[in-house]
């Protein structure tokens, strides 16, 4: 397929909860599809989709633009909004180089850790400390710019554009958007072209991606009335269906809308060409681990599984000695000496500080070495354990050890861990929660504004099978009376309607036991934030 002179720059995933329909692996056979070479992400105030995005454009070979469009605050980060919106601009973050990553992900973290009221929102303050190597574009009709200019204040956001050009230079771009439909955006479409001939920035075209293909530009609509709890019928409410062309539309089509200028359309090329990031990805990043003077990790390890064999088996027979010196061979040749160390410490540390703690479960308790550092309780040499199951050379992922901690006192063990490597270092894991089929049917009956029993009986005709997900598509073929139901009009428009946002991502949640460790603050791996119920990290 020939390539194209266009990149996306602005595109909502499904990441951009209740609001963008776009499935990452579709999104990007999308852009492929249509010749085009690379494609960015930028959902709202957040980088949750960042590294699935990252890893499907390097599987599809397709690059990779990482960014996010950003809540800006006009105040103090710290000032709290009287009412949603009455502080939150919109801005288009790109990463230009790992630096500009980096940068991001310090903005997303502090705009959720400092500025968080209502949404996560940076400032100037934090803007111009995380500057370097990110590429800034002026935003859609919501961004500080434009709602300065629809206020009339042609002066005042004049003066932001300057502000912007002063501290980003040519990585200030005002960015120009088409939507048809939509009068006001025409309007101030020429206001911002006039600015930005006059003040020497170079224009950028975007088209603000919510979705894939036209077709789904209601099910988006329902997905907006799920996240405000309105229904369809409402007619005062947010809706992007006044101009259903928020998709990712093909270069012919940008091609056609910019005609006039042609500049803003070969700025995304040109920002596409800057914009190089390459993160790391597939290497074993563990804490560091104090160990005495004059020792290495591999051999401090195995000194103390030396140690626990002499413990658990005084006298050890040959046999165990060969057992050990294997096991311990592979855990070096693998590089996991270290992540037995700081099991060992915290699960030793639990069991001498009231925790309750599991004999070991899974196939870590095949390991002799986890018996001796006290890691399980299982001997796995009288129980005729296999090592192998649980690590070998050939294996190529890492090693898992599941511990089971008490639930009324887990939080004693993630404290000691927090103090020893640093609260900056420790962080619990997010999990999204899906629309799956059943779920899908509820939220978009609910704003179409059907009677509670109508989609509940759709609902409990869904296969509820926890192992396997049964899809709404599958439940129709399969189940006779859902069949009879998808002949009537309303419930096919109920169903067909849910089955576009099933899978989409719904809500964040905290993993019920996961816990990050890292050798550096988190935040240079990834963004953090606190979770609402429990304000953990």
């Amino acid at each position: 397929m020939q390539q194209s002179d266009f990149v996306h720059l602005h595109v909502h995933t499904e990441f951009s909860m209740l609001d963008g329909l776009a499935k990452i692996p579709k999104l990007v056979t999308k852009a492929k599809e249509l010749g085009q070479t690379a494609i960015a992400i930028t959902d709202h105030g957040g980088m949750y989709g960042v590294m699935h995005f990252y890893n499907e454009c390097r599987r599809q070979e397709i690059k990779p633009i990482i960014g996010l469009e950003a809540y800006f605050a006009k105040g103090s980060r710290f000032d709290k909004q009287i009412r949603m919106g009455a502080d939150q601009s919109h801005l288009t973050l790109l990463a230009e180089t790992f630096t500009g990553y980096q940068n991001l992900m310090a903005l997303t973290s502090y705009a959720n850790l400092e500025g968080f009221s209502y949404k996560p929102r940076i400032d100037w303050e934090l803007l111009t400390k995380y500057s370097a190597g990110v590429i800034v574009t002026s935003g859609c009709m919501s961004s500080i710019f434009n709602r300065l200019l629809r206020d009339g204040k042609t002066e005042e956001a004049k003066d932001y554009f300057k502000k912007f050009k002063e501290l980003f230079g040519d990585r200030f771009y005002v960015e120009v958007q088409a939507h048809p439909a939509i009068q006001e955006l025409k309007e101030l479409t020429v206001q911002q072209i006039a600015i930005a001939r006059e003040l020497d920035i170079a224009l950028v075209a975007t088209n603000d991606v919510h979705y894939i293909n036209p077709n789904e530009a209601v099910a988006q609509d329902a997905l907006l009335c799920v996240q405000t709890r309105k229904m369809i019928s409402d007619t005062k409410r947010m809706t992007m269906l006044d101009s259903p062309d928020f998709y990712l539309r093909s270069t012919g089509e940008m091609e056609e809308l910019f005609h006039g200028l042609p500049e803003a359309l070969s700025s995304t090329k040109v920002i596409e060409e800057r914009c190089n990031v390459e993160i790391p990805v597939g290497q074993l990043i563990f804490p560091k681990f104090p160990i005495p003077q004059g020792e290495t990790i591999e051999s401090y390890f195995e000194k103390m599984s030396r140690a626990g064999l002499e413990k658990k088996f005084p006298n050890p027979s040959p046999e165990l000695v060969t057992r050990l010196e294997y096991e311990m061979g592979v855990i070096k040749q693998k590089g996991y000496a270290a992540y037995f160390l700081i099991t060992e410490d915290f699960v030793n540390w639990a069991k001498t500080h009231g925790v309750a703690v599991g004999p070991g479960r899974g196939s870590a308790a095949g390991s002799l070495v986890s018996f001796v550092l006290n890691i399980t309780t299982v001997d796995p040499i009288a129980h005729g354990l296999a090592f192998e199951r649980f690590l070998n050379p050939q294996r190529p992922t890492p090693p898992d050890i599941d511990i089971d901690f008490a639930d009324t006192t887990r939080e004693k063990v993630i404290d000691y861990v927090s103090e020893k490597y640093g609260s900056d270092h420790v962080g619990h894991v997010i999990t999204f929660g899906r629309m799956e089929a059943r779920v899908a049917i509820r939220d978009i009956g609910r704003v179409l504004g059907l009677p509670y029993e109508d989609p509940d009986k759709i609902a409990k005709l869904i296969p509820n099978d926890p192992a396997h997900k049964t899809s709404l598509e599958s439940a129709v073929q399969t189940v006779p009376e859902l069949a009879e139901y998808y002949k009537q009009p309303k419930f096919k428009q109920l169903i067909d309607l849910a089955r576009q946002v099933e899978g989409s991502v719904r809500h964040s949640s905290v993993h019920a036991a996961a816990l990050v460790i890292t050798d550096k603050p988190i935040m240079e791996y990834a963004p953090i934030q606190r979770d609402s119920k429990t304000g953990k990290t």
